[in-house]
């Protein structure tokens, strides 16, 4: 399969935008108070709310490293196309 370049600039974007959106989740998350059995930051057992979340991001962060690798190698691909 060939991607235009248009398309693999924007998986690239994809990947990116996954990577600066999902962490910054993450951290909220973290700070929940749902997230702990004791309602404390930190303390206490994590509960099913920080852990349902955790699994969500981690998804997330695997999909769009995956699309922003697959972006990448389709704009190498052109640039070889466009330099032979």
């Amino acid at each position: 399969m060939v991607l235009s370049r248009r398309w693999a600039v924007f998986l690239v974007g994809v990947g990116i935008w996954t990577w600066v959106i999902w962490p910054r989740f993450a951290v909220a998350i973290w700070q929940d108070p749902r997230a702990w059995a004791s309602g404390t930051v930190g303390e206490g057992a994590p509960t099913s709310f920080l852990w349902v979340h955790a699994l969500l991001i981690a998804a997330s962060l695997a999909i769009g490293t995956t699309v922003g690798v697959l972006g990448i190698r389709a704009l190498l691909v052109s640039r070889r196309r466009q330099a032979s």
